[in-house]
């Protein structure tokens, strides 16, 4: 950073502590403005997002600092959780003067203001964000034998060859219904478990397990019973206390924003024997559902009417997904499972996220509750509503698809700056529990295949074209090496590192179905296989990379360097984006530096190591005194 800027919050020199604080924490600010401005007074401006607060604190002058004023000032962070919006004042002594914001000087009045987060310090269990997660689409992982879909909800067919393209075209009535199967099951999940470990998985993250009509299984038919093609509650028990055998914990897929038309709970098509609020005004189920009028008309996610959208503020669906004493909640953490992952989490009112936390937090401790957010969790808007997910009383943490995307940009685009921005904006934004807690993944069942996005070079406006699209060799080349890159900041940068099954097997495919085919057990890319391996390992293996603090040591073009350092352990991940051969220099203090990738020793010189990057290439450096 040059010298001459006024305020930037992410600078010692300006801000302490670093990013977000606990309530009631002081804060303490410096501004610099140059001595030729003439400003002898200073005041920040502080306006509270949920309160409706306003502050203005004039700060002390320090007097001169070479041809710099310093003015300074402490601040006392309010007593509950808050969003606090902040810029400053300058003036002199005649009234002439401007604001301070995060664009610079302006003598406009609009404001784009600092963020500060300010929130409760509440427990989060550690064994998520220092572990390695694995997300499976059950269906379509691993499976034992080809089952029989005959008597199971919605009109099911199943795939008897398991290399088959996942279905995509529409049915006679033009819709996309995902009624194929591949009959995965928990038993086949289960059979994997070893596998898994050696991959140094922790932590398991299923898509939706319970009855459901579609393959995704994100429209519910019953919450309380596994879908019969995945294997019985009993099965589940038993996957779960054998990867607790092998460390390896269970978050399952909570879809609470709506259910299936073809559920237990709206029974549109009469398949349950129970009456569903679509066929009777007294039904049990009749005020989980806005109609207008019933029947023939009621709301769904997103227009979608094979999924009924569900009033949370129905008393008895409060009671049956989290306060009964057997809610849905309860019930499969009881059964085994180790936390919740909310689809949709932006489409659930505040307060019933943070009912189910309150279950979870006097109930289960340990467990932990993740949230589906595709933006700065910090700082969503949703329905027109600031959120409140990190503020300590809803979710521990977040899928990091803010991560995923600068990331991948950076590994096309050449821009590590962009990277190092993004990240830095969540680390100063985040709590320090939820930013280590964040899941950071290359891809999930909702994006494109991390290969092919790395890979392709192509854009197919037609899906027919992108359901049959293959890498070609040079462009299956280009994606691994740059997929090799991704796994590598992956596993080394703060938060748990998932891999979407088959990722690290080498599978290609655009969007969903095309992202969702099934394993490829016998024909997986062994050497891209044995590289998740080996970073898994060494996320397991060291402490520096599972809860150390991250410095940046260099994020220019191509170039990306960081290092993760816990107590006298330091690691330096170092990355060329490149398709031509650069080199860096590193500080480097002690002895010799080890590629713990390849084995590979380099000499430092006076303080320095130079490395010679080849194209599309990284290291993961560490001090060979401290091995």
């Amino acid at each position: 950073m040059s010298e001459p800027f006024v305020f930037d919050p992410r600078h010692d020199l300006c801000k302490t502590p670093f990013g977000a604080v606990p309530c009631g924490q002081s804060v303490t600010f410096h501004c610099r403005p140059l001595a030729s401005e003439g400003f002898q007074h200073c005041a920040i401006v502080l306006l509270g997002e949920f309160s409706g607060s306003e502050a203005h604190i004039e700060f002390a002058c320090g007097g001169p600092e070479g041809d710099r004023v310093r003015f300074s000032g402490t601040v006392l962070a309010p007593g509950e959780p808050e969003l606090v919006w902040y810029h400053f004042r300058f003036w002199r002594d005649d009234g002439s003067g401007c604001i301070l914001d995060c664009t610079g000087y302006r003598h406009d009045g609009l404001v784009e203001p600092w963020q500060l987060t300010v929130y409760e310090e509440t427990p989060t269990p550690q064994w998520f964000g220092e572990g390695i997660s694995y997300q499976i689409f059950p269906d379509r992982f691993s499976r034992l034998a080809v089952p029989n879909p005959a008597g199971m909800v919605g009109n099911r067919w199943v795939h008897e060859n398991w290399a088959d393209a996942p279905e995509w075209r529409p049915d006679p009535d033009g819709e996309v219904r995902n009624r194929d199967f591949f009959g995965g099951s928990l038993a086949g999940i289960t059979a994997q478990l070893p596998h898994l470990a050696d991959l140094g998985v922790s932590t398991l993250y299923l898509c939706p397990i319970f009855e459901s009509a579609s393959n995704h299984r994100y429209n519910t038919a019953d919450y309380s019973k596994i879908d019969p093609m995945l294997g019985t509650e009993e099965d589940f028990r038993e996957l779960c206390a054998k990867a607790r055998a092998l460390n390896i914990r269970v978050i399952l897929d909570g879809v609470f924003n709506h259910t299936g038309s073809q559920s237990l709970y709206f029974n549109e098509d009469g398949f349950y024997p129970t009456l569903g609020a679509a066929q009777s005004q007294d039904s049990p189920y009749a005020d989980w559902f806005s109609f207008h009028p019933w029947p023939a008309d009621y709301d769904a996610w997103w227009g979608i009417r094979t999924l009924p959208a569900v009033r949370e503020e129905s008393p008895s669906y409060i009671h049956y997904i989290i306060e009964g004493q057997d809610s849905i909640i309860r019930r499969w953490l009881r059964a085994g499972a180790s936390g919740w992952r909310l689809d949709v989490a932006d489409e659930l009112p505040d307060w019933f996220i943070e009912k189910i936390r309150a279950v979870m937090d006097r109930d289960f401790p340990d467990a932990f509750l993740l949230g589906e957010v595709w933006e700065d969790a910090s700082t969503k808007v949703a329905y027109s509503r600031r959120r409140r997910y990190l503020l300590g009383r809803e979710l521990h943490g977040v899928m990091n698809y803010p991560f995923r995307t600068s990331l991948l940009e950076y590994l096309r685009q050449e821009q590590a700056e962009r990277f190092q921005d993004a990240m830095e904006t969540l680390r100063e934004n985040y709590p320090p529990a939820a930013f280590y807690s964040a899941m950071n993944f290359l891809g999930t069942h909702d994006t494109p295949r991390v290969l092919t996005v790395l890979g392709a070079d192509v854009l197919l406006e037609r899906k027919e074209d992108r359901a049959r699209y293959r890498l070609s060799s040079g462009e299956r080349d280009r994606g691994l090496r740059r997929l090799r890159l991704a796994a590598l900041v992956l596993f080394t940068f703060p938060g748990a590192p998932t891999v979407y099954y088959g990722d690290e097997a080498g599978m290609e495919g655009f969007e969903d179905p095309f992202n969702r085919g099934a394993y490829p057990w016998g024909g997986e890319d062994l050497e891209l296989l044995d590289w998740f391996r080996r970073l898994g390992r060494l996320r397991r293996d060291r402490r520096s990379l599972r809860t150390g603090s991250l410095r940046w040591l260099h994020a220019a073009g191509p170039l990306l360097a960081f290092a993760r350092e816990a107590e006298s352990e330091r690691l330096t991940t170092a990355v060329n984006a490149s398709q031509e051969v650069r080199t860096l220099s590193l500080p480097w203090s002690a002895g010799l530096a080890e590629d713990l990738l390849t084995g590979q020793r380099l000499s430092p010189s006076g303080g320095t190591l130079e490395l010679t990057l080849p194209p599309l290439t990284g290291f993961l450096l560490a001090d060979t005194s401290e091995i």
